[in-house]
């Protein structure tokens, strides 16, 4: 069978501790994920599931493999629109690599078809997220408030 992958990279000038944190703690993660928060226990074989800010639970799974603050892989299925939750189970996995005042953040996320909806969906999410993440603990606020703005900053009107 053929699979589907989206890779993000970025560098993140931080401590493999504090974003690891940043990763797993459901309050803070709410500030960079559009209110959006993960629950999960965060070891091996946890249950997982993204919740809106309105409790709607948008993905849900277990975790695989957590190897605090290295490596975190989640197997999660979307739940809330019936064309993505068709495609099954999807693999995210996040590996933190300390580089000297920056820590590199390697997400890989995988399903095993192609073409699909769900790895061209969460390849629009993740940088977005991860952009809000990184700027957030590099400077203490996020750099959007809302995933999909009204007009881009660009078009806006004087």
């Amino acid at each position: 069978m053929s699979r589907s992958t989206f890779v993000y990279v970025t560098y993140i000038r931080t401590t493999p501790e504090k974003l690891w944190s940043a990763l797993t703690d459901a309050e803070f993660m709410k500030q960079y994920w559009f209110g959006m928060h993960c629950e999960s226990g965060w070891t091996a074989g946890s249950p997982w599931q993204l919740v809106s800010p309105g409790g709607e639970i948008f993905d849900a799974g277990e975790i695989i493999e957590a190897e605090p603050p290295r490596r975190l892989v989640i197997r999660w299925q979307h739940q809330n629109r019936p064309e993505l939750a068709a495609e099954g189970d999807s693999r995210c996995t996040m590996e933190l690599e300390p580089l000297g005042a920056a820590v590199k953040l390697s997400i890989t996320h995988t399903i095993e078809r192609d073409p699909s909806k769900l790895i061209e969906a969460v390849s629009g999410g993740w940088p977005k997220v991860i952009s809000n993440l990184k700027s957030l603990l590099e400077t203490g606020s996020v750099v959007m408030d809302e995933p999909y703005p009204a007009e881009s900053a660009g078009s806006a009107k004087h």
